[in-house]
């Protein structure tokens, strides 16, 4: 028998360049992020007069197209575009509401790594809304310079970004203001040095972080630095105007980020630290990448929870904010903990305060936290419901299994993003039970659950 004539087939056609999508498909903020590449690196060169409240930036995107493409969106609200080239060429470009619509001079090929340069400026102004506790947020002046803290959306306030949690990168900042203020943003600070009248200071974040993590606060501070017992350097700047009251940011900073190490895995950061501003108009603290930033002295059980959010919600992220409990809910559950460490309650009995404190008709208990809703992802339902579903986690499967849970689920998701059913499935093949009915009830109940 002879052999058949191999058949011919067409070489594959390359995708025809299309426009990738304005927002990155999250139902709560449809606008945000952006479909049609992946961001792996921001170089922000910001320059801030706080007499004025000017900012002028320089940012540099660095990009991996996931679909060939002819236009791509980046997120820029309020500000002034002067110019923007990809791949150092010239492109044009429009803009509609908080959307930067670009339109390269060549195409995209998908898979192509790209740079993407916009030079802008402007006087950025903070948000507000009822998402964050009815607090202004984002880019906020204060009386010496500025304090940044962003989530949800307020990074693209500041600079050009796919802001996103989903859309993670690393980071280099550049921060060009007054000599004599100080100017603060994550990772690792490279460089300082003057020019005339300016400071320009050179910070690196070489670990993956989502933009509304991102800060550039600016001010009159008093910096500490140094590295905690078990070796993570550590960066605390206090502004001296503040009286704190006793409270001991540096020390809660060091002792906490080292206790968490051994809970929930090794520290995911190069640095660890707090930035504490006095910022009245801003009534929250905020989890931004290396240095939680307080608008103000808060408490212990404030700091405890703010580090421990550089686990739940910084390296190991939402891959849509309906799962915001992922983040808030074990910070929440972080601060029972560091209770329980200290001998003054036991998780147990944290739970049942928060449990008995709100009433079967309260509307606490109407909130399904697993999909909270954009307005009140934020509400105390999400953070203490998530914590209560963390304690009858564990006193389902037992503390042997809880504490193997918490760190073998920030190594598997480390410098990544999740959803809810992936913590559930984890949970289930790490105690080897269905635990379907125990987050169907905690998460999403409309009532409050009986206790077993």
């Amino acid at each position: 028998m002879s052999a058949a004539p191999a058949a011919s087939h067409p070489a594959p056609a390359t995708a025809r360049p299309a426009p990738g999508a304005p927002g990155i498909g999250d139902a709560y903020f449809p606008h945000l992020g952006n479909g049609g590449f992946d961001v792996r690196h921001y170089d922000l060169d910001v320059r801030y007069a706080p007499d004025t409240g000017r900012l002028d930036g320089r940012a540099t995107l660095t990009a991996r197209a996931t679909g060939s493409l002819s236009v791509f969106d980046l997120d820029l609200q309020q500000l002034n575009v002067t110019s923007v080239e990809v791949n150092g060429l010239p492109a044009s470009f429009t803009r509609d509401g908080g959307e930067l619509r670009i339109h390269p001079a060549l195409s995209l090929p998908k898979g192509r790594t790209f740079t993407t340069t916009v030079v802008y400026g402007g006087i950025p102004q903070p948000l507000s809304g009822p998402i964050v506790f009815g607090s202004q947020y984002g880019w906020m002046k204060t009386a010496d310079g500025v304090f940044v803290a962003c989530q949800p959306n307020g990074a693209s306030t500041w600079f050009p970004a796919s802001d996103h949690p989903a859309d993670k990168a690393t980071f280099d900042v550049r921060i060009r203001a007054p000599k004599g203020l100080t100017a603060i943003s994550n990772g690792r600070l490279l460089a300082t040095h003057e020019r005339g009248r300016t400071t320009v200071t050179h910070w690196r974040e070489s670990k993956p972080m989502a933009p509304y993590l991102a800060t550039a606060t600016i001010g009159k501070f008093d910096v500490k630095r140094g590295t905690t017992p078990g070796g993570i350097p550590v960066y605390v700047a206090t502004d001296p105007a503040l009286t704190t009251g006793g409270l001991d940011f540096y020390g809660i900073t060091t002792e906490a980020t080292d206790h968490w190490s051994r809970v929930f895995g090794p520290y995911p950061f190069e640095e660890t630290g707090a930035i504490i501003d006095d910022v009245p108009q801003a009534g929250f603290s905020l989890e931004t990448q290396t240095k939680p930033v307080y608008s103000a002295v808060r408490d212990e059980s404030t700091v405890v929870h703010e580090l421990a959010h550089q686990w739940f919600g910084n390296s190991v992220s939402v891959r849509r904010w309906k799962d915001i409990w992922l983040n808030e809910g074990f910070a929440t559950y972080a601060e029972w903990l560091w209770d329980e460490h200290k001998g003054r309650r036991s998780t147990h009995q944290s739970f049942l305060r928060a449990y008995n404190e709100h009433k079967p008709d309260d509307p606490f208990w109407k909130i399904d936290i697993a999909d909270p809703q954009r307005d009140t992802m934020l509400s105390r339902a999400v953070y203490f419901r998530g914590a209560m579903t963390l304690q009858m986690l564990r006193e389902r499967i037992g503390d042997r299994a809880f504490f193997r849970l918490l760190p073998l689920w920030t190594k598997l998701h480390r410098n990544g993003n999740v959803r809810t059913a992936q913590f559930i499935g984890l949970a289930e093949a790490v105690s080897h039970r269905d635990l379907g009915d125990l987050f169907g009830t905690w998460l999403s109940s409309r009532g409050q659950p009986r206790l077993p």
